[in-house]
């Protein structure tokens, strides 16, 4: 996949999906400071968030990934891992992100407790992934039956991915020690639609997202590690 994966998001649909969802990404993080970015890829976010005068580290399974993402993200360290083991001190990182990675995850809970202990406190944590909706819910039949008729699309495939519900979300961040976690549904124009209705759907994302939540493709969810001053704690 690492050779051909930007070109997912090298359209001007792939630019703008992959600009909202990574703007709302950034507004549950602190602006400036040390990420660690779980399942980077080839260092989209991780290059956005350069922007704000942060410094970051991206985690990757795959070492195609971490290759290109070494080309893109000039100054920024690199690692091979998986987000359920994370090879960090205690106590290291000011913030986390996890773009479109967290749903093929295995054990999600792992993850967030290994997140939980890296970040500082009163570190915070922003997870984007996918959303358990009427529509989603029709996606691994429709993957499974394109593999059968031989229907090949870059990123479209049955890899087991799990969609979730918000209050899946805040039972996993609570389990994990989170606290001020807050879970809302975010993007209605998905990459993998014709550019036509890319396009309607991009115009009505804003009214979606607001009156019809249920509707968007992804699920943002954001906590914050305790230990502030004056924070009482778990």
């Amino acid at each position: 996949m690492a050779p051909v994966y930007d070109m997912r998001y090298d359209s001007e649909m792939g630019r703008a999906y992959h600009r909202h969802i990574s703007s709302a990404l950034l507004e549950g993080l602190p602006r400036g400071k040390y990420l660690l970015d779980l399942g980077c890829g080839t260092g989209l976010f991780m290059r956005r968030y350069g922007e704000t005068g942060g410094d970051a580290i991206g985690l990757d399974i795959s070492r195609g990934m971490i290759e290109n993402a070494r080309g893109r993200c000039n100054g920024f360290e690199f690692c091979m891992g998986t987000a359920e083991e994370l090879p960090f001190r205690d106590q290291t990182f000011d913030a986390i992100s996890c773009l479109l990675a967290f749903s093929y995850l295995t054990n999600p809970s792992w993850m967030l407790a290994e997140a939980s202990r890296i970040l500082k406190p009163g570190g915070k944590i922003a997870v984007c992934t996918l959303s358990r909706t009427m529509l989603t819910s029709l996606v691994p039949a429709i993957y499974r039956l394109g593999e059968l008729i031989d229907v090949r699309h870059i990123g479209v495939g049955d890899f087991g991915e799990r969609y979730y519900t918000e209050d899946e979300m805040v039972i996993l961040f609570s389990e994990a020690g989170f606290h001020d976690i807050r879970v809302k549904r975010v993007s209605f124009a998905h990459i993998s639609l014709k550019k036509p209705i890319f396009e309607i759907a991009r115009k009505m994302e804003p009214f979606v997202e607001q009156r019809m939540p249920s509707l968007a493709y992804n699920i943002l969810a954001t906590g914050r590690k305790p230990g502030l001053i004056g924070d009482p704690g778990p």
